[in-house]
């Protein structure tokens, strides 16, 4: 955990809970000696971020209510603009529109970024804006996978303001269904040689 999302996600309340619970002194050394500037995204972080093929995304609406919302792609659909910027397509959907609408109420976004694979999970708090196609229609290339049959209405970029790498307690270990199938082809094949050579 970056010192700088500690400042962000530790405020007074949550402070309170954890010198109750006895975790409050080691949690505070970290926020007290970190820079208040935002954190970078360094080579561990961009490769984990665009080898992400979903992750969930959450707003905050004029309501107060918190939204979350998945947003997924092929992978790499996700890209590392620089070490401060995230590029996420906003792809075509069920045109409700919730979070869109809720970044012209508050730019804050916190992303949630799971692999189950090798049980790791990432966490960003951002400021996010979108970009229309007509006011930057080379980002909007650059974020269209050619392959992927989706149509990018806009794009949202999002500025990082702090990360986390959260520990891989209770992650369930899955596997996507395209690796199994693969892997279950090949084990057929390999039992089938075997068994022709005990047939000859």
């Amino acid at each position: 955990m970056t010192g700088h999302y500690a400042q962000i996600a530790f405020t007074p309340t949550v402070r309170a809970h954890q010198s109750r619970q006895g975790s409050a002194a080691a949690y505070g050394r970290m926020a007290e000696g970190a820079p208040r500037s935002a954190d970078l995204l360094g080579e561990d972080e961009a490769a984990f971020i665009e080898s992400r093929d979903s992750i969930m995304i959450a707003t905050v609406g004029e309501t107060g209510w918190p939204y979350v919302q998945h947003r997924g792609g092929p992978p790499g659909f996700l890209r590392v603009l620089d070490q401060h910027t995230i590029g996420l397509p906003d792809f075509r959907g069920n045109k409700q529109y919730v979070t869109r609408g809720n970044l012209d109420h508050d730019e804050r976004v916190a992303l949630f970024l799971l692999d189950h694979v090798h049980q790791a999970r990432m966490k960003i708090f951002g400021r996010a804006r979108a970009v229309e196609p007509d006011e930057d229609p080379g980002l909007i290339a650059r974020l269209t996978t050619e392959d992927y049959p989706a149509r990018v209405e806009r794009a949202l970029v999002i500025t990082v303001e702090a990360y986390d790498w959260n520990c891989r307690q209770h992650i369930p270990r899955m596997y996507p269904a395209d690796l199994v199938e693969s892997t279950v082809s090949e084990l057929k094949h390999r039992i089938a040689e075997l068994e022709s050579l005990v047939d000859d």
